[in-house]
């Protein structure tokens, strides 16, 4: 009876293996088409119009061309902006098809990584089931399973059939992990689309912002010539007292003398020159520092053993303005090596400081802010730019500072002059890691802010002087 009862139950064990096996081999690999036709369609119309809009920019950047070579004049400068419009808003075109083109990409992905997680939820169940099945036949003894034959080709069938279900579990693990793998790599090619989607978005906004900056240039050109009110050379001095009136403004920088904008730019063009990072970019960067220098304040070091200072300005003790050994050693080195005193020299107060105790640790140095541990790694590659000792680089000189930040910004992905490379290389500049809304609010509210300035650098300080 229990020989009977045995064999009943190990084919039934068998039996409903196998059935599971067949119908798992047909869902697993199951992908339905989910995009009909139309998208078909719907692409080729994009190409059709990207064609066009390529020709388009290529056709008004030749009228651009032989525009600037004719002799300067309102009626001319109108017409160029005119040009320069025309070719931005085939250019907004090209990128908004591409944005639409992103955003399908983007479904897609998004549909494919739901199937394979599915697919890969499905195999854990099949698993489940797989791994209960397994332990029940391993529950039996091979002496049962020797009497629970009638004959020895019975026996060495359940054998192999037992083999089978081993394997079979083996394959499952296999393609769950490939399965697994396929999964990871399409969601990191999402995360990839999701940012050149971001990154095609604000460059189209900007191209916005500079299409109704040269309207409204074009406009004014227009009726200034129709009216006769001004001559050419006229609204050139107009244009030159602004550039001037640009270029001798204060630039501030933090812990430092402030400079004149037009020092500041040359600075930040040699250093964008140097490193491949935006102009615009890297004066955003030091504005942003100079002005969190205001609300956080300046600091002295006092304790070079414990790290501990007070306020510049106040006289209030902080516990930790600098961590020491790490920081306190080398500031004392880099401070002698440059002549100063490392008591009078003022580096900044812990971020969210109070008046006995702070949060983290200050101790940044000049405009950039480097920590002095940080600038030793610094110190040559930044004399090596500029032509100097490394030993004689200094954080708190405007020149050094620019190049510092440059090559810092260079080295924390902000080459590619995309929106996402920069905020992201801004938030890791402020607290180590890239912009996410999973870091405290202070992280993403120093990137954001990094771009605005940049922008309104660029179209307000830069642009202006290129007349």
């Amino acid at each position: 009876m229990h020989t009977m009862s045995f064999q009943l139950s190990r084919k039934s064990i068998l039996i409903g293996f196998f059935v599971f096996l067949c119908l798992f081999s047909v869902t697993f690999f199951k992908f339905e088409k989910v995009f009909a036709i139309t998208q078909e369609e719907q692409e080729a119309i994009w190409r059709d119009e990207l064609a066009q809009t390529e020709q388009d920019i290529l056709k008004w950047q030749s009228i651009l061309n032989s525009t600037k070579a004719n002799t300067k004049s309102l009626q001319q400068d109108a017409a160029i902006l005119n040009a320069k419009i025309k070719q931005a808003q085939a250019l907004i075109k090209q990128r908004n098809i591409n944005i639409q083109q992103l955003g399908v990409d983007i479904n897609k992905k998004t549909v494919k990584i739901n199937q394979l997680e599915a697919k890969i939820e499905k195999g854990h169940e099949s698993l489940s089931q797989l791994l209960r099945k397994t332990n029940q036949i391993d529950q039996f003894s091979l002496m049962e399973v020797v009497l629970g034959n009638k004959n020895i080709s019975d026996f060495f069938s359940d054998i192999d059939s037992f083999r089978m279900i081993k394997k079979s579990l083996q394959d499952l693990f296999n393609q769950i992990r490939d399965t697994k793998a396929v999964t990871e790599k399409e969601k990191a090619s999402l995360d990839t689309a999701k940012i050149k989607e971001i990154d095609t978005k604000m460059a189209v906004e900007a191209q916005k912002k500079q299409v109704e900056i040269n309207e409204k240039q074009k406009q004014y050109l227009i009726t200034v010539n129709k009216t006769q009110e001004k001559t050419y050379e006229q609204v050139l001095a107009e244009k030159q007292k602004r550039a001037n009136e640009i270029k001798a403004a204060l630039f501030k920088l933090r812990d430092t003398g402030a400079i004149s904008f037009g020092e500041a730019l040359q600075y930040a063009q040699q250093a964008a020159e140097k490193t491949g990072t935006r102009t615009a970019f890297l004066l955003a960067i030091l504005t942003q520092e100079s002005n969190l220098g205001q609300n956080v304040g300046s600091c002295l070091l006092t304790d070079i053993t414990s790290g501990d200072g007070v306020g510049k300005n106040s006289g209030t003790i902080f516990e930790k303005v600098m961590k020491a050994p790490r920081d306190t050693v080398p500031f004392q080195t880099i401070t002698a090596r440059l002549g100063k005193d490392w008591k009078t020299t003022p580096i900044s107060c812990p971020l969210g400081a109070t008046y006995s105790s702070s949060r983290g640790y200050g101790g940044g140095m000049g405009p950039s802010q480097f920590i002095p541990s940080t600038w030793e790694l610094f110190k040559d590659k930044v004399g090596s730019m500029i032509g100097i000792s490394g030993d004689n680089a200094n954080p708190w000189n405007a020149r050094d500072a620019f190049m510092a930040t440059a090559i810092y910004m260079k080295e924390l992905g902000a080459v590619s002059g995309s929106y996402t490379a920069e905020r992201n290389a801004a938030c890791k500049y402020y607290s180590g890691s890239v912009c996410s809304s999973n870091r405290q609010p202070p992280n993403i509210s120093y990137g954001n802010s990094v771009m605005s300035i940049a922008e309104r650098i660029q179209t307000t300080m830069i642009d202006p002087l290129n007349f």
